[in-house]
């Protein structure tokens, strides 16, 4: 996702044309180490090819779809069926079912320049999918249901006991929820499934 994007809060509108806001340019400017410059031309990239400021969920898919694609992924659109929600709602911060620019941008920076603590605590809302702040069993559960047919690292383990043994690796206080210190804690520590998973997801990101 980050090369198929490498081309490129609220954004403002102006006369129903979405412009950059200028503290949302500032906000990025600090975050990314972009100049002005390399920011607003970032937006207008992002404009380029969305029109109306952002991207919807269909739009979403879309790319997904085409990002599996080039993995010769034959079930393309059931598996973007499947995984659309728990990637989108990395980005989709407002929860407005849309991704601005500044969403985009800031998830972008994350995941291509950040430490493995901040990718890993970004990655750690895919996995909170009710977004709660925890991941519980259910949560596990179904995400390695999701995202099974994504894994291109092979694993013995059923998707149950995938599942169970992810769990009980980030659990480390065994109180029945992974936080997210616990949640990258595994997988610093290279927990062997654990790692397995964030490394599919990382994976999916970062294919050209």
């Amino acid at each position: 996702l980050i090369h198929f994007y490498k081309r490129v809060g609220k954004m403002g509108s102006q006369n129903g044309k979405p412009v950059l806001r200028d503290v949302d340019t500032k906000q990025l400017q600090s975050s990314s180490g972009l100049s002005e410059a390399e920011v607003k031309q970032r937006f207008e990239n992002f404009i380029k090819d969305n029109p109306r400021g952002h991207i919807t969920r269909s739009e979403f898919r879309k790319i997904l779809c085409e990002v599996l694609g080039k993995k010769s992924d034959p079930n393309c659109h059931k598996s973007v069926e499947k995984i659309e929600p728990h990637v989108f709602r990395i980005y989709d911060t407002n929860k407005d079912d849309h991704i601005d620019f500044v969403e985009f941008m800031v998830v972008y920076h994350v995941l291509a320049e950040g430490t493995p603590t901040e990718v890993l605590q970004k990655l750690f809302r895919l996995f909170d999918v009710d977004d709660n702040g925890t991941i519980d069993k259910k949560e596990m559960q179904r995400l390695v249901k999701d995202l099974r047919c994504l894994l291109t690292i092979s694993s013995d383990l059923d998707e149950e006991s995938m599942s169970n043994t992810a769990f009980s690796e980030m659990d480390y206080n065994k109180d029945g929820s992974v936080s997210k210190d616990e949640f990258v804690k595994a997988v610093l520590e290279e927990q062997k499934v654990t790692k397995m998973l964030a490394l599919n997801i990382i994976d999916l990101f970062l294919h050209e």
